[in-house]
């Protein structure tokens, strides 16, 4: 390309002077530039080199970055020819590492596209200077606002549509969202409504602004708070608003009324109140000082205090040797007077506090040698009800020294009767005598010291001179009760608490029960909740009886911390606990309350380096009022409740209901009828077979337990058996099943010349028994059965509650000879790792699984039994599926590959009676 330089300007082909009059109407002051059609020719104005930071002779360069900034505009008015105009913003950098903007305006020539382009370029870098420095800056103010302390809204019309986080904090809400939207007199006291839109209705410019004022705010949880109000007249998205600024002067109030009360404290107190300088120079004289020292404030003032009361006073040794001192001092006219001083140091000096004891020391003088040897507590009371002397034993008594309860009043020790409830000033037994003149004689009460403890008292009082118009001067005698009094309440709460909780007993809490039970006026609802400590003895046993001492300590005082002041929570005995509750609101409030127990109980307990983990079962027993039951059965019931709790699964709550009652009822005699169940010969054997399912030929069956009740009838195993297996029944009714199976199977074996396996189910209890590997030897040898025909069969449940000590037991099981299988499998979270360790030949898939074949979804049921039994065959074990009971399911697990199958498609249980003469011979 080939430019030129005419007077300054480089050119090429002359543009349109139309056009490029419009163009600089459009771009102000500028560099105007051109491109030829094709490959044309490129021109350029002076100063379009200078704008792109190049000399005005590097051509090759200008006309490079000229073409690439401009690129957009030539592909944009190529595509879009009918455009008139196009403009563009481009950044650049400079050789010198400068950033400039440069705005392209740009039109075709005369002609169209083809003709060319015409164009001005503008330097607009100060311009996107600007904008960025005003976006910064109204980020600034934004996190000004937004991390404000003060409260800051808007509101327009009346109504916010602003509120910074400040002022949700101020309004006690969570979200903008409760607050945007609402009028803002929402949130005003109603007395400051008026005042406050007037004070807006002034604000008539942008900018105007409010004085500070101050208004009661009301917040969402029903409280108020005092602020600083300013509101200024302000925009919201162009329309005229209000921004108000609120700061919160609670604190600021409180400070100044604390200024005001100890500047009102210090001119009416009617002890002498001094400031001084670190000097000893006065610089605050109160009233008190001008009445006991009988001179002036104008006197004392920029005076040394040592020479004002009429002896040497020096602060700061009085600050050392305690803060306070006894002296003589004079008052002006030179009478002596007993003097308490007080010191104790400010920021630029000190403050003393000057007592005139003068007549107290007299009265003490008179009566201190009668009384002083006494062990008996007295004290001397003037009319004026301020005390005027102490003996020893009353400051002993008191806990406090006998200069301290000098002057000062009685009703500073707060007195309790013995019902509990605190005394009047009026009721004090010197009050009732200063009133009256009558004595008080063997009062007992409760007394609280200064440092907070109690010390029950004997009290008697009567006045020093009987013939005295009250109010008289009294004399109070006191004896000291409370150890005396401590061994009865001792042996009284050691007879109705607990002495390892501190809780109340089932003594206590049955007698709390009946007499709210007996309550004629009792309203609402009574709750007893009877609360069992889930798997507490493995504690005990593995961590031994202080450990679990500790446990029930913590869950005591866990439980006691979780009721209110009014409920009642006792231990019981073990590891059972009640917790008795009146005027709950319905099961919604009595759920609340168990989830806030169970949510404390269940937070870890450390002890000696561990943390502990308990859980509890519930039952729970509501009366209404009228309710005839007494607290006897109340907590049976609750019982029977938490008894329901455990069976479900532990670590949840039942409700009672009579229903409960008598299934519970049932529970406990089946319980202890299936004890003589063995003896009577009331539990039979009924056998399942189990088919191949390619050959359709019975291999095995499967020996189930039945109860043929001789009151109830047959009573199902999925009642009994659980029975059996939360007692020590278990053990007991299986070497039973163990021996009458491999009896029947092992006779029909031998007469029948079958070669029929049997299986027998073992539960997890059955696992822990030492017994259990001797017992099957037994079995096998005594009735013949070859080993390799009995097949055990455990559930995934029980193998992996303790895979370890289960993986024993089966290894000296497969060490008699005899076959292992797992059984229910699918419903427990065995891995394959621990599969792989256990000695195990069979595996039965859960019925629940071969229950969806057929169904809709059935695609995932077939998924799972494949992927089954892939599994086992690729560990060497024979599948079994339970619960089969249509042809579809045969077929479909043939095609799965699966070994063998039983349930009511081959046959139902059966006594061995019926189920043999069915085989083939």
């Amino acid at each position: 390309m080939e430019a030129r330089t005419h007077g300054g300007v480089t050119t090429g082909t002359g543009p349109d002077h139309e056009t490029v009059a419009d163009l600089a109407l459009a771009a102000g002051s500028s560099a105007m530039w051109s491109v030829g059609p094709g490959d044309g020719a490129v021109t350029w104005s002076a100063g379009l080199g200078p704008m792109f930071g190049l000399p005005e002779d590097a051509e090759a360069d200008i006309r490079r970055t000229l073409l690439e900034l401009i690129s957009p505009i030539d592909v944009t008015l190529r595509n879009v020819p009918s455009w008139d105009n196009f403009e563009l913003e481009q950044s650049l950098e400079t050789p010198e590492g400068d950033v400039r903007w440069i705005r392209f305006l740009a039109r075709p020539r005369p002609g169209g596209i083809q003709a060319g382009l015409l164009g001005i370029a503008t330097d607009v870098t100060e311009r996107h200077g600007s904008e960025q420095a005003l976006a910064d800056l109204a980020d600034r103010y934004r996190l000004l606002v937004e991390l404000s302390p003060d409260a800051i809204c808007v509101h327009e019309n009346g109504n916010l549509v602003y509120v910074n986080p400040a002022a949700l904090r101020f309004a006690a809400v969570d979200s903008a969202e409760e607050l945007l939207g609402r009028p803002i007199i929402d949130f005003v006291d109603p007395a400051s409504v008026p005042a406050m839109l007037d004070r807006i209705e002034g604000l008539t410019t942008p900018g105007a602004t409010s004085e500070p004022t101050e208004v009661q705010l009301k917040r969402f949880d029903g409280d108020s708070m005092l602020v600083e109000s300013v509101s200024v007249r302000t925009t919201w998205q162009g329309r005229p608003a209000f921004q108000v600024i609120m700061r919160d002067i609670t604190a600021q109030k409180a400070a100044e009324a604390t200024l005001h009360y100890q500047a009102a404290l210090v001119s009416h107190v009617s002890d002498a109140i001094i400031a001084t300088t670190a000097d000893g120079t006065v610089t605050s004289w109160n009233p008190a000082a001008e009445a006991v020292y009988g001179r002036s404030r104008t006197e004392a003032i920029g005076r040394d205090v040592g020479e004002l009361v009429g002896a040497p006073l020096d602060p700061e040794q009085v600050v050392a040797a305690g803060g306070v001192a006894d002296a003589n001092h004079r008052r002006a006219d030179g009478t002596t007077l007993a003097i308490r001083v007080s010191s104790a140091e400010m920021h630029d000096g000190y403050v003393l506090v000057c007592a005139d004891e003068t007549p107290r020391r007299q009265a003490e003088r008179r009566y201190s040698t009668v009384v002083a040897a006494l062990d008996e507590g007295v004290v001397v009371i003037g009319p004026d009800g301020m005390i005027e002397s102490a003996n020893p034993a009353a400051a002993r008594i008191l806990g406090m020294p006998d200069t301290a309860l000098r002057e000062s009043s009685p009703t500073r020790f707060p007195l309790y009767g013995e019902s509990g409830a605190r005394l009047a000033a009026p009721e004090y037994p010197f009050a009732e005598v200063l009133a009256t003149g009558r004595p008080q004689n063997g009062r007992v009460l409760r007394l609280q010291r200064p440092d907070g403890t109690y010390v029950w008292l004997s009290m008697s009082c009567r006045p020093l001179d009987p013939d005295a118009t009250p109010p008289s001067t009294v004399v109070t005698s006191f004896t000291d009760i409370t150890e005396r009094r401590a061994i009865g309440e001792r042996l009284e709460h050691d007879a109705t608490h607990d002495p390892l909780t501190g809780l109340a007993n089932r003594t206590l809490v049955l007698q709390r029960l009946d007499g709210a039970l007996a309550e004629a006026d009792r309203e609402g609802l009574a709750c007893v909740l009877f609360i069992d400590l889930d798997k507490f003895k493995l504690i005990n046993d593995s961590l031994g009886h202080s450990t679990g001492d500790q446990v029930l300590r913590v869950v005591g005082q866990r439980l006691r911390h979780c009721v209110r002041a009014t409920d009642l929570v006792g231990r019981l005995g073990g590891d059972e606990f009640a917790v008795v509750t009146f005027d709950v609101s319905g099961d919604t409030g009595i759920r609340s309350l168990i989830a806030h127990l169970r949510a404390s109980l269940t937070k870890p307990i450390g002890l000696d380096g561990r943390q502990l983990r308990v859980d509890a079962s519930v039952g729970i027993v509501t009366a209404e009022p009228g309710d005839t039951r007494s607290a006897e059965d109340l907590i049976r019931d609750a019982d029977v409740a938490m008894y329901e709790a455990k069976t479900r699964g532990r670590s949840r709550y039942e409700f009672f209901d009579v229903e409960l009652r008598e299934r519970v009822q049932r529970q406990l005699r089946l319980e202890q009828d299936l004890r003589e169940a063995v003896v009577d010969g009331q539990l039979w054997m009924a056998y399942q077979p189990v088919v191949d399912l390619r050959t359709c030929r019975t291999v095995a069956v499967e020996g189930l337990m039945r109860w043929h009740h001789p009151t109830h009838g047959a009573i199902s195993p999925v009642e009994f058996i659980p029975l059996a297996e939360e007692s020590d029944l278990i053990n007991l009714i299986g070497d039973y099943m163990l021996r009458t199976t491999t009896e029947e199977i092992a006779s029909r074996r031998a007469a029948r010349d079958l070669d029929t396996r049997l299986t027998v189910n073992l539960s997890a209890r059955q696992l822990d028994d030492a017994a259990l590997v001797p017992t099957v030897e037994e079995a096998l040898r005594r009735t013949g059965l070859p080993p390799r025909t009995l097949c055990l069969e455990i559930t995934e449940s029980a193998l992996m509650r303790d895979p370890e000590a289960a993986g024993e037991v089966l290894s000296a099981l497969r060490a008699l000879g005899v076959r292992l299988a797992i059984d229910d499998f699918g419903t427990g979270y065995s891995s394959l790792a621990q599969l792989w360790r256990l000695p195990l030949d069979t595996l039965k898939i859960d019925r629940s699984f071969v229950a969806g074949i057929g169904r809709p979804g059935k695609s995932e049921a077939e998924a799972i039994i494949r992927g089954i039994v892939t599994m086992a065959h690729s560990m060497g074990l024979t599948v079994i599926a339970e619960g089969v009971e249509t042809d579809e399911q045969i077929e479909v697990l043939r095609e799965l590959n699966c070994d063998q199958a039983q349930g009511y498609r081959f046959g139902k249980p059966m006594s061995a009676e019926e189920l043999f003469p069915s085989l083939p011979g």
